[in-house]
């Protein structure tokens, strides 16, 4: 199959502003989609189009008149991708808008299966859409009528019976009828989209799968015989009857069961006949062809349900009789087989169907009506308890005894005479229900039902309700509020504010319970302070006092350790790091603090000790499950696990997922699970209801404050963000020009694995182009000065900024830029110091001392190695020298700065270079900010899937340079 180049942004925004008109052709996916431009002027250029004269018919002085105008014509093909986008454009024609609509609207039937084969009035194979339901025509017409002038505007050729109307002047053009032309076009679509490589294989032969025209006659007789629907003007239903059933007053009575044939009108659902009437002449209100449309439709209903097959070989083709047997398929998978035919199954009204499911989770009877946590409540980090799982049936709303619920499975009939009325149901799904009642869940498993308000069994989802203890703590998770406040412990020296109190007394009351939780507020809201108040808190009750294990990143031992002797005094605090590490004479309120590389080398120390709370600061480090560390991690036991992080999801709900599957093991599932029903459901928009039961799950474990929300940090001074664009120097363009016109080449030619590694070193080359030369050529002894937009624009801010006075970190994701930075400023004669990853820990301690006094004005800090856990609040300015390729890393590394504490206003400079990649990338990060509340992208990983048009689109260097 030809490959057609995808159109890029910048043609599709052009391409929008035009007006758009489709031409059918026999087949219909030879039809064409030509853009033309509204003042007769040339239309602009697309890669995967031509460029043709169209003719097209325009209001004039003297009415329509016929004008000849330059058009870009694209095959359907081609143009689907074009008219979804631009349909939403702002500037989008009205012509361009309505034929983008119909696009969504014939892939959305597409993607409903409605296609049908058949054969073009020319004998060549076409699909089409189809079989259409009342509402899918009442779609069309509504859409069709909305057909503005433009979209339709091509004249027909002489002898056309698609014409909308006659026209009053027979030398008029004649134009199609909107609704005709509006059914060609989706039959394009449909005759386009199966067309695939791997068509073939699932046709079994060319015919129906090739992309290039074929005459077929031969198929004739058997493509009116399965297509013959789509065009049909009625469509058939099944209304079930139960003979005697208003006399039957027990069991015993046999009742038969007859499926009636109903023939419906397309046009008027309104008009409705029974087979029999329409076979005998009775009713002539569906036109001469609906005894055989109605026919060819019931063929189709019997190749999807056989026991229908009888009907077929009837001179009336009116009933048929069901065996049992067949009256219970028929409740299942017959009425999703015809449902797929577009066939409807009624029942009768006089039958009880409001036969509901469900489940009830809990403890044994025995213990229901305890209700009670502390005695009853198992640990949640361990599964020592298993909870019944008991089904319940309820009819309407009487729920169904035991008693009730076995005589409707033992009777095996899918009618049952139950409190005096007569119960349709499926036999099979009551006793599947039934041999589940003693099916049990573990307690972390029954929360995650009851939280959700459903659980998933065989592939189905049925609603449950708690019992007992598990019931009481579902309501305490569900009203945070209703609690006493645990209040401020008396060692703590020093006063929460109100929102650290609430935070203290969730984490008291969540961790009291046996559950783990993540304490996710925005950074510098004071997460340490929280943590070591709720261990204070945790030393007066026995049950949960001992010592608690803290791992974190090795730059914040000194700080949690300062944090400690400062706001706990008094409180043993020891270091589990370096060569003479040790846990002899571990005491119950003691802290310990350790860091991730530590906890990976001897965890097997550290699981001996008997903790009674393990915290695992910026645990954004163990957001990969499969990882050493998060592995080493989750053998350490505690009866308490706390998760602290500024950013649970950085880059996807995986993340999630591993932070909160370490806190409280069990809860979200397996990751594998939890991709398919949570993780893709909710990123990829497939399921609305997904996202609403992934937030009731995850809500009471994770407690999420921003600075920026009500009553957090309303002493917090404003904060102004500016995205600060830079001129490329011409030395700076021609690398960048020259770098991607050799890369694109070398990808073009390259295989998957080695073009993803050509991609993302053609990414990182670039911005480092965008940052210094030096860089990018990795130059020993460079010349640094004049050579770079960006570092001239850094020059000019921090000329500003030290002449009043004020101080300034500047990041950077790479070290031999701030090499060349901190170079640069010393030759000017500006005093700077860098910090980043190589970087002894007492040394960085000493270096953010001397910032926060004031005697060093610029920071030079390495964004992986500085961006968390510092607190730098000396500084008014924050300069993002290049970009990350996630904006929740900046905004923690912003946030070294602004934090409770900062007192000035706080301004970030973000340089980007006009015209790269990393004035698109920029872009792209601001809708991504605006989603990161939900779920971030991949970052950079997601760019090596780009195919080669638009990574050329996304690295072409525009207007910008110097």
């Amino acid at each position: 199959m030809q490959r057609i180049p995808a159109a890029t942004s910048s043609e599709i925004s052009e391409l929008a502003r035009c007006c758009a008109v489709f031409t059918p052709s026999d087949p219909a996916r030879t039809g064409l989609v030509a853009f033309w431009s509204p003042d007769g002027g040339s239309p602009p250029g697309i890669g995967s189009g031509s460029v043709e004269e169209l003719t097209v018919a325009l209001p004039g002085e003297d009415g329509i008149e016929l004008v000849r105008v330059p058009a870009v014509v694209l095959p359907v093909r081609a143009a689907l991708p074009v008219l979804t986008r631009a349909r939403a454009a702002a500037h989008a024609h009205a012509s361009t808008a309505f034929w983008g609509a119909a696009a969504v609207l014939a892939l959305q039937l597409a993607a409903r299966g409605l296609l049908l084969p058949g054969l073009s009035s020319g004998d060549h194979d076409a699909w089409r859409a189809g079989p259409l339901t009342s509402d899918d025509v009442r779609r069309v017409r509504d859409l069709a009528a909305a057909m503005p002038p433009h979209a339709h505007a091509v004249p027909l050729e002489p002898g056309s019976s698609h014409a909308r109307a006659e026209p009053s002047d027979p030398a008029s053009p004649r134009l199609p009828d909107q609704e005709w032309l509006l059914r060609a076009f989706l039959d394009a679509v449909a005759d386009t989209l199966p067309r695939s490589p791997a068509a073939e294989l699932a046709a079994g032969g060319p015919v129906f799968a090739a992309t290039e025209p074929r005459r077929v006659p031969e198929h004739r007789a058997w493509a009116a015989d399965v297509a013959a629907g789509h065009d049909a003007g009625v469509r058939i239903s099944l209304r079930v009857e139960v003979p005697g059933l208003a006399s039957a007053e027990s069991d015993e009575t046999p009742l038969p069961f007859r499926a009636v044939v109903q023939v419906h009108s397309v046009s008027d659902p309104a008009l409705l006949a029974d087979a029999a009437e329409v076979w005998g002449g009775r009713s002539t209100a569906f036109g001469p062809r609906a005894r055989m449309d109605a026919l060819l439709a019931l063929r189709r209903a019997a190749r999807a349900w056989p026991p229908l097959a009888p009907l077929l070989s009837a001179a009336v083709p009116d009933a048929v009789e069901l065996a049992d047997e067949e009256v219970t398929e028929l409740l299942g998978e017959g009425a999703r087989l015809l449902a797929a035919a577009g066939v409807a199954v009624h029942w009768p009204r006089e039958l009880a169907r409001e036969l509901t499911t469900g489940a009830v989770i809990g403890p044994a009877e025995a213990e229901e009506s305890a209700g009670r946590l502390s005695s009853d409540a198992p640990s949640f980090l361990s599964a020592d308890a298993l909870l019944a799982f008991d089904w319940w049936f309820a009819l309407g709303d009487q729920r169904l005894t035991r008693q009730e619920l076995d005589r409707l499975a033992e009777a095996n009939r899918p009618i049952v005479r139950l409190r005096d009325q007569w119960v349709l149901v499926d036999p099979r799904e009551v006793r599947r229900a039934r041999a589940q009642q003693d099916r049990k869940l573990s307690p972390v498993d029954a929360l995650s039902a009851v939280l959700t308000g459903s659980a998933e069994v065989d592939g189905r989802r049925v609603d449950v309700r708690p019992t007992g203890w598990l019931a009481t703590l579902r309501d305490s998770l569900s009203d945070p509020e209703g609690h006493e406040p645990v209040g401020q412990p008396a060692g703590l020296d020093a006063t929460l504010r109100d929102y650290q109190l609430r935070g203290l007394d969730w984490l008291a009351r969540m961790t009291s319970l046996g559950l783990g939780c993540c304490l996710a507020d925005d950074m510098g809201l004071g997460k340490t302070i929280t943590l070591i108040a709720l261990h204070l808190h945790r030393q007066t009750d026995e049950s949960a006092a001992g010592p608690t294990l803290v791992v974190c990143p090795t730059s914040l031992m000194g700080n949690w350790q300062r944090e400690i002797e400062r706001f706990a005094p008094g409180t043993a605090v020891r270091r589990f790091h370096g060569a003479r590490r040790s846990l002899e004479g571990l005491a119950d309120g003691e802290f310990v603090l350790t860091t991730y590389g530590t906890m990976r080398l001897d965890s097997a120390r550290l699981a001996e000790a008997s903790w009674g709370m393990v915290v695992a600061d910026e645990a954004q480090h163990v957001k990969n499950p499969y990882s050493d560390t998060a592995r080493r991690l989750r053998t350490i036991g505690a009866r308490a696990r706390v998760a602290l992080t500024g950013t649970p999801v950085e880059n996807n709900l995986s993340e999630l997922w591993a932070i909160l599957d370490w806190t409280t093991p069990g809860l979200l599932g397996r990751l594998g699970t939890f991709r398919t029903r949570y993780a893709q459901a909710v990123e990829g928009g497939r399921e609305p209801g997904a996202a609403d039961r992934l937030a009731r799950l995850v809500r009471p474990f994770l407690l999420r404050r921003r600075k920026s929300d009500p009553g957090i940090a309303p002493e917090l001074p404003p904060k102004t963000e500016t995205d600060r664009a830079v001129f490329l120097t011409k030395e700076q363009a021609g690398l960048y020009e020259a770098v991607v016109r050799e890369t694109l080449a070398e990808i073009s030619a390259a295989d998957s694995m080695a073009r993803r590694g050509l991609i993302v070193k053609l990414l990182t080359g670039l911005k480092q182009i965008c940052n210094h030369p030096a860089q990018f050529l990795k130059e020993d002894r460079p010349t640094i000065a004049g050579r770079s937009g960006k570092l001239e624009l850094l020059d000019e801010l921090l000329d500003t900024i030290l002449s009043e006075g004020a101080a300034v970190l500047v990041f950077t994701q790479y070290v031999q830029m701030a090499r060349l930075i901190e170079r640069h400023l010393h030759a000017r004669g500006v005093h700077t110091q860098f910090l980043h990853g190589g970087t002894p820990v007492s040394e960085r301690d000493a270096m953010v001392q001397r910032f926060q006094d004031g005697e060093v004005p610029v920071f030079l800090l390495s964004l992986k190695a500085a961006g968390t856990g510092l607190n730098l609040t000396r500084a008014e300015h924050v300069v993002h020298y290049d970009r990350w390729w996630n904006p929740a890393v900046e905004a923690q590394a912003t946030d070294r700065a602004y934090r409770i504490g900062q007192t000035r206003p706080v301004q970030v400079h973000r340089l980007i270079a006009e015209g790269t990649i990393e004035d698109r990338i920029a872009d792209m990060l601001t809708r991504k900010r605006e989603l990161a509340d939900a779920v971030l992208g991949a970052g950079e990983s997601a760019l090596t899937e780009l195919t080669d048009t638009e990574l050329a689109e996304l690295v072409e260097l525009r207007e910008g340079t110097r």
